[in-house]
């Protein structure tokens, strides 16, 4: 039996997308297993990085029918002790535009859970690029660790005077050494309000990245797994691949190269509500 032209023609073109999309397929399964938690919005600009033509539909469409889809979820954990006789300061980055590397500087911390126990990571970010430019994990949460965040930090961007610095009511950041600290090299001090978490989403946000897309996926059981492996994800896996969608999909490290060679502010400035 003898088909019609347009049946062979047909049969062709179906195979061609076939492979087609098998090829791509291949390729999105290489982003999501270094990259577990990207959603297809962010496949899809990592496979135009790679050079590589394709409408966020088609991936959305291949990440579903390969189960590699993300469901976002929303939370925040408390983990501050506010309960401290320092003194607290008002928040100083509600509505401010936000347009310049060191401009301002947020500090989290947060625990991760081990085989006995539990480690603590402080952090602190630049919260115009989001880079992490200083961090320290310990067995003890306590003032050292927040103070060896921020010292890492004052050291990699010798930053200037009117910094503003900004982190919950802990006592680790309310603490006089730590205090003492932010006053010495000039920061302006900023805290979020009591028991709203949202006033320092920004730091949360990073922290929730930790843990989902690292630890999560990993089976830290001691204080020296976490010593292993956690500071080559933050330097670089966060800061120098993974696609943030604030940044118009660019990694911290390419942001920030990009304002320095231009000389410029932030394209797309944060508006801190």
């Amino acid at each position: 039996m003898k088909l019609p032209r347009s049946s062979y023609y047909y049969h062709s073109k179906s195979q061609e997308l076939s492979l087609e999309d098998q090829a791509l397929g291949s390729r999105i399964e290489e982003i999501t297993e270094e990259f577990p938690k990207y959603g297809y919005r962010k496949v899809t600009r990592e496979l135009h990085r790679k050079e590589i033509p394709v409408n966020h539909k088609k991936v959305h469409r291949i990440m579903r029918e390969k189960g590699l889809l993300v469901t976002k979820t929303k939370q925040f954990v408390k983990t501050t002790d506010s309960n401290h006789p320092y003194p607290v300061y008002s928040n100083l980055i509600k509505a401010l535009q936000v347009t310049n590397l060191n401009q301002v500087w947020v500090a989290d911390i947060t625990y991760i859970r081990i085989a006995v126990g539990f480690v603590y990571l402080a952090v602190i970010l630049d919260l115009c690029s989001r880079k992490t430019i200083g961090y320290a994990i310990s067995r003890t949460i306590d003032t050292s660790l927040s103070l060896s965040a921020l010292r890492m930090a004052i050291q990699s961007r010798n930053p200037p005077a009117g910094v503003i610095h900004h982190s919950d009511r802990g006592i680790q950041y309310a603490a006089h050494d730590y205090i003492d600290e932010l006053k010495n090299h000039r920061f302006q001090i900023s805290m979020s309000r009591r028991g709203n978490p949202y006033d320092n989403a920004f730091a949360e946000s990073f922290m929730k990245t930790i843990k989902t897309e690292e630890v999560y996926l990993w089976e830290y059981r001691t204080l020296d797994d976490v010593l292993r492996r956690l500071p080559y994800f933050i330097e670089h896996v966060y800061n120098q691949k993974r696609l943030h969608a604030s940044l118009d999909y660019v990694p911290p490290v390419e942001y920030e190269a990009m304002l320095i060679n231009q000389n410029q502010k932030a394209p797309c400035p944060i508006a801190l509500n």
